[in-house]
């Protein structure tokens, strides 16, 4: 067997395509809750705690230069070891959405696999014998 059938046999099974198209909107996914975070929570949860801005909340662990650090993009220039806690508060509501989202999906998923094992399975039709012998009894018992 030659090494592009056994490719071509490995990449178009069911389960390889399914996961790259997972893993594809997964990537998307990604986006649209760093985006949702960055540009929509972050800025309202900055706001109600008095102007917050978390991505630039940083303490400047060594300047050894003297550097002026107004910003975490000016001290990145400069060269500033930084310790970025809004980054990493950002990271973690970026998680939690995740994760919240991806609990909300197998928990869906398991719903429907429960409503599937519980639904009882339609009673098997009896024997075509069993139902000309019961249409037999009753035409005997009509006649009566």
């Amino acid at each position: 067997m030659s090494i592009l059938k056994e490719f071509k046999e490995f990449a178009v099974k069911g389960n390889m395509v399914d996961m790259a198209v997972g893993i594809i909107i997964g990537g998307a996914f990604g986006t649209i809750v760093s985006s949702l975070v960055d540009d929509i929570f972050m800025p309202l949860i900055g706001l109600i705690l008095g102007g917050v801005d978390f991505s630039n909340l940083f303490i400047v662990l060594s300047n050894p230069d003297g550097v002026a650090v107004p910003s975490l993009a000016v001290a990145q220039a400069a060269g500033v070891a930084t310790l970025n806690i809004g980054l990493f508060i950002n990271a973690i509501v970026k998680f939690t959405i995740v994760a919240f989202a991806l609990f909300m999906l197998v928990k869906g998923i398991n719903m429907l696999r429960r409503e599937k094992e519980e639904a009882p399975a339609e009673p098997a039709a009896p024997p075509r014998e069993e139902v000309l012998l019961a249409e037999i009894r009753d035409i005997l018992k009509a006649k009566g």
